[in-house]
């Protein structure tokens, strides 16, 4: 994969104030990426930076391996923080702005419009729209043009369950025609579904990053029910089974070391006579490690 975007000790200060501290991070061609972190956390932040919205303290960045420059941006959609329109100009004539400015033909104004499900109301004036409609509007923006790379602050804000749902499959669609996506969200569940790779930020600093669906792998809790839950939290304590274990009545809840499988684990309670009840495996989600790690 070819790289798209290259993060290096990028810092912003405000005054003593650190928006962001020294952050390096690397996105390749066709990543679903999601930055997330509660608020104040720096995502805006660095979006900001690297759209060229502001300027950074220090550090640098480089779009498709070369220093950001116009040419650049304009392979880019960007939607930043609130989009903002003329209130009172309709859908479709404040897309004729972008568009001009873009220069970008006005033909493509109601396909974007259609993807996003707002070909119904072209006309209406854009204050009349909803939080979640506006919402839409600006991702509609951000995809004139058809750029190579979405860079999303916050997408699904303002949105119902199903506009969530319209939204998250808008960008599956955009990242299957090969496009790469940048998003900021606190909606966790949203980028266990849409993204394949994630970084954390805190207070301007990345915890940790990498695939998603290898984050979600890491310490898997195991559930057990049986009678005999004493003996067998004994066993599995004196056998070295386990990083946690915890027992409450006849359940006993625990993460496996890492050379031991839930089949060995099986294994082992019918080899010793415990009669297991259930066994059940619980991959933890990403929200649970979002939250350990920002403890």
């Amino acid at each position: 994969m070819s790289e798209i975007l290259r993060i290096t000790g990028l810092t912003k200060k405000y005054g003593t104030l650190f928006a962001i501290n020294d952050l390096s991070l690397n996105i390749e061609k066709g990543n679903v990426f999601g930055i997330l972190g509660p608020n104040g956390s720096g995502k805006t932040t660095t979006l900001s930076i690297v759209t060229g919205i502001i300027h950074p303290t220090r550090g640098s960045f480089q779009w498709f391996g070369e220093n950001p420059r116009p040419s650049s941006y304009q392979r880019i959609g960007s939607l930043i923080e609130t989009p903002h329109f003329y209130p009172y100009l309709s859908l479709y004539q404040n897309l004729q702005l972008v568009s001009k400015i873009k220069g970008i033909p006005l033909k493509e104004i109601n396909h974007v419009l259609g993807i996003t499900n707002l070909l119904a109301r072209k006309h209406s004036p854009f204050i009349t729209l909803s939080l979640g409609m506006k919402q839409r509007l600006g991702i509609a923006a951000a995809m004139l043009g058809s750029p190579e790379v979405l860079v999303l602050d916050e997408p699904t804000n303002g949105l119902d369950p199903e506009g969530f749902a319209e939204v998250r499959e808008l960008i599956l669609q955009e990242a299957s025609a090969g496009k790469t996506i940048i998003l900021a969200s606190h909606i966790l569940d949203e980028v266990e579904k849409v993204c394949s790779h994630v970084a954390i930020l805190k207070k301007g600093k990345i915890l940790t990053s990498g695939k998603v669906h290898e984050l979600l792998l890491k310490d898997d809790l195991v559930r057990i029910t049986t009678i005999k839950s004493d003996e067998l939290y004994e066993a599995l304590i004196r056998g070295g089974w386990t990083k946690t274990i915890e027992k409450e009545k006849n359940e006993i809840r625990l993460t496996l070391s890492s050379d031991k499988s839930p089949g060995d684990l099986n294994e082992f309670a019918f080899k010793n006579g415990f009669v297991l009840d259930k066994i059940e495996v619980l991959k933890q989600s990403l929200e649970s490690q979002f939250l350990e790690i920002i403890k």
